[in-house]
């Protein structure tokens, strides 16, 4: 089954991503796997502290998801995989990708300030040439309606 992989972060495009990636695995008949990326400079510290915020971040990671998740269940009828690694943002969703080849699509939430589009959005596009998958970028500021119309 073809899968659409969308990142799960904390900016507030993440929600049209996820969004998107739900109904049109809904419209195709798709999955949908969900990527979350612990940085690694988050647990420069001690063995022990480190370890500690670690198991925190996956315990934030599993709480945000279960909230898409929920949705995506109740509204698209869509059961998500959850993907954690560590490491730097790019390389884990370029791993991920080569590691999974029922991975067909990648959406990326794309930022409307002024910073522009988003890091991730930015050093991807920059890449899409190579990519052995198509991305799709969602703007931020759809409504919900725009994103049902689209999908």
């Amino acid at each position: 089954m073809r899968k659409f992989l969308v990142v799960l972060d904390d900016s507030r495009e993440c929600l049209n991503a996820m969004r998107f990636a739900a109904m049109r695995a809904k419209n195709t008949g798709a999955g949908v796997a969900i990527l979350s990326v612990i940085p690694p400079d988050e647990f420069n510290h001690w063995i022990g502290v480190g370890e500690l915020m670690r198991e925190e971040a996956r315990e934030r990671i599993h709480a945000h998801f279960e909230v898409f998740a929920k949705w995506m269940r109740d509204r698209q009828n869509i059961s998500p995989e959850l993907i954690i690694r560590e490491g730097e943002a790019v390389q884990q969703i370029l791993d991920v990708i080569s590691e999974n080849p029922e991975i067909g699509v990648l959406v990326l939430g794309a930022g409307n300030d002024k910073k522009g589009p988003g890091p991730l959005v930015s050093q991807l596009s920059r890449q899409s040439g190579s990519l052995p998958v198509p991305i799709t970028i969602v703007p931020g500021d759809l409504s919900k309606d725009q994103l049902e119309a689209i999908t």
